[in-house]
């Protein structure tokens, strides 16, 4: 497969799986770290047993209206509880009776949406979106793919040149580098959407209770169930959220109630666990549980790293966590890679040794960088650590002659 132009959809997802996805791989598999899929909290869940089991009988959730009552008529009252009481628990976001949430299939929809609210038709030009690089790779097609006259996707935020009304994309953590951001343009006639999805105590520390305009949110990378395709927003504005719910309406009027409550069920239990966790005795919490995971990763990770002539990576500084009560670093979903100046492609150099990756330019970046997902199974990982620390670049002949010793 690495000899061959495997097309990868823009989203990351392989356009077929198989043996790029492998459960236990062989020695000689294609790694695919290419798309964040949290494969690596499955061992957790399955500990948990039935805790989070549903049984839904097949005359329940038979109707279109969850709460008529509601901004967001589809939300069932039940996620609607869970997330309002996980961030209260978490203390990551605002997210009290007076906030709107709108639940979407995923943050990808909820980007869209709030980008439907807050462009308004009839204006001389489109609507500016912009991101600060690097930024997450699907923003521009996700901009982009419907080719609206309401906004048009302008790039890295660093060079707007503020002509007109804009919506900036800040995303904290920042998806792919990591970096805690804020807004960079700065100016009166824009508009800001906050994508929130890293900003949770398994990947870094809650330094205070975020209290934005839009806030985006996605259970895959709270709690690993990415398959549920649950995502939701905080909204300040009742107007927003309204028009935010009418895009979904119409889109694909509503939401799966069977996946909401099923993201209910395990956002309840993370929140009962948390509260109940007793430190005398042996169990973790999930939070915990995932804290250690990516703390042992990502030591494992620098320790490779810094016997490495090709690659290096940032240091986070130690933050204080008001979640935990204690100080540490930040520890991305995603570790941002860069290969040395002999290496003009290092996602070509990676797919070399049957490592998937996504390219530096993907994120308004250049192609010394990669983003390597760090969410994947125990046994992928570690054998991405055993090529990665294997890779050579042969002497004056720079990335065409890379090799495995």
């Amino acid at each position: 497969m690495c000899g061959t132009e495997n097309k990868t959809p823009a989203s990351g997802l392989p356009a077929v799986s198989g043996e790029t996805w492998p459960t236990t791989p062989s020695p000689d598999a294609v790694l695919n770290l290419d798309v964040g899929d949290p494969t690596m909290y499955e061992a957790y869940w399955k500990g948990a047993g039935d805790r989070c089991s549903l049984v839904i009988s097949g005359s329940e959730l038979m109707s279109y209206i969850s709460n008529p009552g509601s901004t967001c008529w589809f939300l069932e009252p039940e996620l609607d509880k869970s997330i309002r009481r996980i961030h209260d628990l978490v203390g990551n976001a605002v997210a009290e009776d007076g906030r709107h949430i709108v639940v979407g299939t995923g943050s990808t929809q909820l980007l869209q949406a709030a980008l439907y609210a807050l462009c308004p038709p009839g204006l001389p030009k489109p609507t500016s979106v912009v991101c600060a690089a690097p930024y997450y790779s699907c923003y521009q097609e996700v901009t982009e793919l419907l080719q609206s006259n309401l906004y048009k996707w302008e790039g890295d935020a660093h060079n707007f040149d503020k002509d007109g009304p804009f919506v900036e994309i800040v995303t904290s953590p920042n998806n792919p580098d990591g970096l805690v951001r804020e807004a960079v343009v700065n100016c009166p006639n824009g508009k800001l959407v906050h994508d929130l999805a890293y900003y949770w105590p398994h990947y870094t520390p809650i330094t205070r209770q975020a209290d934005y305009d839009i806030m985006l949110f996605t259970f895959s990378k709270c709690s690993g169930h990415a398959g549920s395709r649950i995502g939701w927003a905080i909204v300040k504005d009742k107007e927003v959220a309204v028009k935010m719910t009418k895009f979904m309406e119409v889109t694909t009027i509503g939401v799966s109630k069977e996946s909401q409550l099923r993201a209910a069920k395990i956002l309840g239990t993370i929140c009962d666990d948390c509260q109940a966790f007793n430190a005398n005795t042996k169990s973790e919490s999930f939070f915990d549980h995932a804290k250690r995971l990516m703390t042992e990763r990502w030591d494992k990770l620098h320790e490779v790293i810094k016997r490495s002539e090709i690659f290096s990576l940032a240091k986070f500084p130690r933050d204080y966590c008001l979640f935990s009560a204690e100080f540490f670093e930040t520890h991305p979903a995603f570790a941002w890679l860069k290969c040395n100046n002999k290496v003009k492609d290092s996602e070509g150099l990676l797919r070399g040794h049957k490592i998937l990756t996504r390219s530096g330019n993907r994120f308004g970046a250049d192609r010394t960088y990669v983003r390597v997902s760090m969410l994947s199974g125990e046994e992928v990982f570690n054998l991405f650590l055993e090529r990665l620390s294997t890779i050579k670049i042969g002497i004056g002949n720079g990335n065409d002659t890379s090799h495995i010793n």
